[in-house]
């Protein structure tokens, strides 16, 4: 997936709040739409080199969004809207062999009091998937939430649901850098996340996660990595 536009480098300074950041890019310092809600701590520090896509200014306070971010000697993409473009290249592209077999039908499904971000089917029928974005990595081990999240307990529990009432269903972590070597629930972070996690796979909820690579031209699936239960 090829990002649109070209990406200029910057400095980034600052974060007021969950979506505003600071940050020097030719030669000016200005605001930054990030387009993330977790806490991305160990990414947005002061001085780190950033790339910024220009958007149209139109009903917009600020004219940049935030792309990747350098994390030592690799680059990470924080926007969490790229996952619902890089899960169905995965899905289409074979890459990763937990999601062989699988062919989306409908983006932004509604289903109970949820919208998951695809229907999709395999051979067994109709499958609910939803894709969540993944920044964090400590020690190899990518992780997800970096910040407490009741959104995302809500939909491991409509996929629990919807394999009650007999469809097919997973959650992916795309792991947004090439570095993360299994993925595990942040139970540190958020315990009850990780419980609905667990007994969404009891309740036959499968879960797969693949890292990316990041370059500042794109991002591609990279390699699916094993999931463990924390």
């Amino acid at each position: 997936m090829e990002f649109p536009g070209r990406l200029v480098k910057g400095t980034f300074l600052s974060r007021p709040n969950r979506f505003l950041g600071m940050v020097r890019v030719r030669g000016e310092e200005t605001g930054c739409y990030v387009p993330n809600s977790g806490r991305l701590r160990e990414l947005l520090r002061p001085g780190t080199a950033v790339w910024l896509r220009e958007s149209p200014p139109a009903e917009r306070k600020t004219r940049w969004d935030l792309v990747l971010a350098r994390h030592g000697d690799i680059l990470v993409s924080v926007d969490t809207r790229v996952v619902n473009r890089i899960l169905p290249e995965a899905i289409r592209s074979g890459a990763i062999p937990s999601l062989r077999g699988l062919g989306l039908v409908k983006a932004e499904y509604p289903f109970l009091d949820s919208r998951l971000d695809f229907l999709a089917r395999d051979a067994g029928g109709p499958v609910l998937l939803e894709a969540k974005s993944c920044t964090l990595v400590e020690d190899g081990v990518a992780r997800f939430p970096d910040s407490p999240t009741a959104r995302g307990r809500r939909h491991l529990a409509t996929l629990a649901a919807g394999v009650r009432r007999g469809m097919g269903a997973r959650v992916v972590f795309v792991i947004q850098r090439e570095d993360g070597e299994s993925f595990s629930p942040n139970f540190a972070l958020d315990p009850e996340f990780c419980r609905a996690f667990g007994e969404a796979r009891e309740a036959g909820v499968q879960a797969c996660a693949f890292t990316c690579r990041v370059r500042t031209k794109g991002i591609t699936p990279y390699r699916e990595i094993p999931v463990i239960s924390p």
